[in-house]
Parts: structure tokens; C-alpha cells; sequence
């Protein structure tokens, strides 16, 4: 199938029934559906090829996703851009994975009108807000730049589609066309972006379809609060093939997860663990109505054992991990809400600590770092999986994708073992990354600005543990000799710099970082002294 058709299922079988809502609009699958026409037959009579390049640069919002429903339709390849990030970073994802169209949202045209004086190849198509619930209206006075054919700065989406079909557009889809170029970070200044097809995110779709398992006549409506940039927009994909509905809040505080939980009826929602131990926190402070719930899903990052345990016994089994990377989207492995749990009891913390068991439609081994043999039960090696689950490559960067996949398995530089039921357990990570709260952190990119502050001889990044976020960015720093400077002044450094994300949360000032005989930073020794008292390494 192709990724629209799931989205296309749900139309079918609900027409009426809401798709998508916040709490001041609501689209019906029939509206959505029209409407993700209307921007497929736009794009098509402006030209786009197959595989073009589109991006969305928005917070969550229903058009927003409606438009990458569009680009889908109209065979084009979505690039996901996060607000959040600095506009070089987005500028640098936008030239590097050759993106030639831009819906945006009205709130970040400062943003946009950076990016513009950098990069005016691409043409930018704001979303109307008041353009909900699938009623278009006409023209307003005062649009600019709408000129037929072309498509240039700052038209919007109402005055592009008004003379653009509600039917679906003559498309034949193949199931190795790229639908999606997810950026992931990189330490050699360029950042690696994730080729999925409509065939891996099939398979992706189809491995949610059951693990979120429902009764026929039991409602489902999913509540996307984590950024729809990332898992929580591909965690809507079997809810609306199944036509359910997906509530869509623009931040993921926990004081509006739980307003919507108890408004909506909320069954299911998607949340990194950091979010979910605030929730807990709320659930502490205030009584709410969670007994709608049916799947807690967590992911992208280790949760707490502890921290999940005092869920499991407030909630109950409602909580479903994930574990999977973009390179096999989001679905290596799970674990049920039944399987938490062992004769009634919540089960133990080996369990716990698990990654669960591989989904059906993959093939998962673990392999010899060094020799490429399958190890045994129980000995720890790299994850690695193949099947019609993995990407098709790195954009234009055969080097890092034949390094990646190797004689058809995919290399997680994850590091991990299987138990005797089946169970994969995750040890190590073979590569630098720091997984903080859910998002993807490279040292090497923190590490570049630390490194521009005149009073810094060296430094190294690492994550160090945290029970709230997994693990938190922290920045280890030799000063030149005579040389200070404060723990705040380098934070605000890199704040500028790379955002809130990727700026230290502490930083340690050090005589000198230990080095090889080569002068080299032996980093693994850094993480090793933060680490030391801990029973788990990442």
C-alpha cells in the first residue's frame, strides 16, 4: 500500500466521523480528505515531479499534517522541519535535502523571512487559519504573489487551491518511492537524512495496527501532544486507518494532556518518558479521569524503572514501549500492557528494562561488533534488523548507507541482548549520540561552539544520567591556563547557538580531560566517571 492509503481506509469507512480536532476546530475525514486533494492537485498543476521535495514548518496543527497528506498524495516526499530549531539548522536541512516548496505556519514568518533573504530558490505557502473544518473560502484581498503556475513568497493555501478538484489525483504510486526524508543529526557538519518509502512505512503502519490493539466496536482517539515532527505524527497513521479521530494540542504540557484526556475521551497517546513522569507528577496533584486510556506509548528515549513501575500501578497495563530508529521507523521491537505485568503483578525490573519483543514483520540479531556473527542468547552485541521495515538509504550519501547496511541488515549501533523469552535488552550505545528527553543530541555539533569560546582549551560532551530525561547533555571543560568563565556564560553560549535542546545542562570545569598517547580525548573515560555508580549505561 501506499502511505496515503491508509489515510484514504479511515475516509472510506468514516466520511463523517472527526479526523482531526483541537479545541477550536474539527475536520472530518471527508473534509480532511478533500482537502489533502485540493493541495495534491496543486502541487501536481504546479509542476511537481515525483519525489519533490516538500516541507512543513509548523507546530502541531491539523492543516499542517493535512499538508503532508497532500504531498503524499501528489507523490512528493515529505521533509519534516522542527520549529523549535535554529534557522540555520533548518536553512542547512532545507539546502541539503534540495526541498523546493515550504508550508508554514503564520506564527513563524519572522522565521521564514530569514530563511527567505538565504534561500529564495524555495517558494513558501502559508496556512490559513481560518481555513478549518475543510471550508474554503474565497479569495481575500490584499494575497500576494499568487501569479498562475507559479507559486511564489508568501501566497497562502486558500488562494493556491481555489481552482483546484476535491477528487484524487491520477497518481501511480511505487512502492519504493521516498515518501519521507527525516533529518537526523551528524558529527561531520552535514546532516544524514533517512529515505523511508511507501514500503517501510507500510510496514511501520502495519506493526502499530497490532501492537495498539482495539475491539471492533471500541472507539479509538488519539491524542497527538509530542511533536507531530518526530513519532507522534507517525503515531496517527493506523489510528486514521482505522477512522479514528486524533486530537492534536500544540504543546505537550501536562495540564493540557490531561484536559484533553478527560474532554475527548483520549484512548491513546504518544510520549517521551520525561513527559510522562510530569504527568505522573500532575496526576499526584489533581484528580482526572484517565479510565479512557488504553495505550500509554513511550519511546525515543530509556524510561525510569522506578518511575514507570509507580505508573503501572497508578494506570495500570496501559503502557506500550516502542523501541525502533528512523533507519526502521519507530518499530523494531515493543512491549504490551499485558506483558508489564507477570501473575497480576508488575513485572520485574528486567522486564521492565526491556525493549520487549521484535515486531512479526522484522528480523532482529544480534551481531559480533567486530566479526558480523550472530552471538547467543544472552551475550551482548549490535542490534541489528532487516526486512521491508528498513529505509532505502541516507540521501545522496551511499558512504554512511553502505555503513549502515550491510549485506541487507541494518547496523542500530545500538548495543543489546535477547533473554531466554525473547526479550531484547538494551546495554550500550555504540555511538556518541545522547538521547535527552526524547531528542537526538550529537556532541560533536555542542562540542564545535564550546570550542569557539576563547577561554576554552578543550571539551567533551556526554550524556549523564538523569532520572527525568534519560540522560542530560553535559559539557566537560578545560580552560586555558589563567583562563575563567562561568558554567552560565558557556550555556548561554550554545543556546544561541543550537537552541535549548542541545545546550548543557550542567558543565564541569576539569584541570585536564584525559587523553591518549596521541593527544586524542578519551571521551569513553569522560562518560565513564558519571556513570560509574549506575547499574544502567544509557
Amino acid at each position: 500500500m501506499a502511505i496515503i492509503d491508509f489515510f484514504d481506509r479511515g475516509w472510506s469507512i468514516n466520511a463523517n466521523a472527526v479526523a482531526y480536532r483541537t479545541d477550536s476546530e474539527a475536520w472530518t475525514y471527508d473534509e480532511a480528505g478533500r482537502m489533502s486533494c485540493r493541495i495534491a492537485n496543486a502541487l501536481i498543476a504546479d509542476g511537481i515531479a515525483r519525489e519533490t521535495k516538500v516541507a512543513v514548518l509548523s507546530p502541531n496543527d491539523p492543516l499542517a499534517w493535512i499538508c503532508v497528506l497532500g504531498t503524499w498524495r501528489a507523490g512528493g516526499t515529505w521533509v519534516p522541519l522542527n520549529p523549535s530549531s535554529s534557522v540555520a539548522d533548518n536553512i542547512t536541512l532545507l539546502e541539503r535535502f534540495d526541498v523546493e516548496i515550504v508550508f508554514y505556519h503564520p506564527s513563524l514568518s519572522a522565521q521564514v523571512g530569514e530563511i527567505r533573504d538565504r534561500v529564495p530558490s524555495i517558494r513558501f505557502i502559508a496556512l490559513d487559519q481560518d481555513v478549518t473544518g475543510g471550508v474554503i473560502g474565497g479569495v481575500s484581498g490584499g494575497v500576494s504573489g499568487v501569479i498562475t503556475g507559479v507559486i511564489t513568497v508568501d501566497a497562502n493555501v486558500r488562494s493556491w487551491i481555489v481552482d483546484q478538484p476535491e477528487t484524487r489525483p491520477d497518481v501511480a504510486y511505487d512502492m519504493d518511492d521516498v515518501v519521507a526524508i527525516a533529518p537526523t543529526g551528524g558529527t561531520t557538519g552535514l546532516p544524514k537524512g533517512v529515505m523511508n518509502t511507501n514500503r517501510s512505512f507500510s510496514v511501520m503502519v502495519a506493526h502499530q495496527l497490532l501492537a495498539f490493539a482495539y475491539p471492533d466496536d471500541e472507539p479509538i482517539v488519539n491524542l497527538a501532544a509530542a511533536p507531530m515532527t518526530h513519532s507522534a505524527g507517525l503515531l496517527t497513521l493506523h489510528v486514521t486507518a482505522r477512522g479514528g479521530s486524533v486530537v492534536i494540542v500544540d504543546r505537550a504540557q501536562p495540564a493540557l494532556i490531561l484536559s484533553a484526556i478527560e474532554r475527548y475521551g483520549v484512548t491513546e497517546i504518544f510520549l517521551p518518558p520525561t513527559v510522562v513522569y510530569r504527568l505522573l507528577e500532575e496526576l499526584d496533584d489533581r484528580k482526572v479521569d484517565t479510565s479512557s486510556l488504553r495505550h500509554i506509548i513511550y519511546g525515543a528515549a530509556p524510561m525510569s524503572v522506578d518511575k514507570l513501575r509507580a505508573g503501572l500501578e497508578r494506570l495500570g497495563p496501559v503502557f506500550v514501549e516502542v523501541y525502533g530508529q528512523m533507519e526502521s521507523p519507530a518499530a523494531i521491537s515493543f512491549l504490551r500492557p499485558p506483558e508489564h505485568f507477570i501473575d497480576g503483578k508488575v513485572a520485574p525490573d528486567s522486564r521492565l528494562a526491556s525493549c520487549g519483543r521484535p515486531y512479526p514483520l522484522v528480523t532482529l540479531a544480534i551481531k559480533d561488533p567486530q566479526t558480523g556473527r550472530d552471538l547467543p542468547v544472552g551475550e551482548t552485541g549490535e542490534i541489528c534488523v532487516r526486512g521491508d521495515l528498513l529505509m532505502k538509504g541516507y540521501y545522496k550519501d551511499p558512504e554512511r548507507t553502505a555503513e549502515a547496511i550491510r549485506d541487507g541488515w541494518l547496523h542500530t549501533g545500538d548495543l543489546g541482548h535477547l533473554d531466554d523469552h525473547g526479550y531484547l535488552r538494551l546495554t550500550d550505545r555504540a555511538k556518541d549520540m545522547i538521547i535527552t528527553g526524547g531528542f537526538n543530541v550529537y556532541p560533536g555539533e555542542v562540542e564545535q561552539v564550546i570550542w569557539g569560546h576563547p577561554s576554552v582549551e578543550d571539551c567533551a560532551v556526554i550524556g549523564a544520567p538523569d532520572t527525568d530525561w534519560g540522560e542530560r547533555v553535559t559539557a566537560v571543560v578545560e580552560l586555558k591556563p589563567g583562563a575563567a568563565v562561568s558554567e552560565e556564560e558557556v550555556q548561554r553560549l550554545c543556546r544561541d547557538a543550537l537552541g535549548p535542546v542541545r545546550t548543557p545542562k550542567a558543565v564541569v570545569f576539569v584541570d585536564r580531560l584525559p587523553r591518549s598517547v596521541n593527544g586524542k580525548v578519551l571521551k569513553k573515560d569522560v562518560r565513564a566517571s558519571f556513570w560509574a555508580d549506575h547499574t544502567r549505561t544509557i
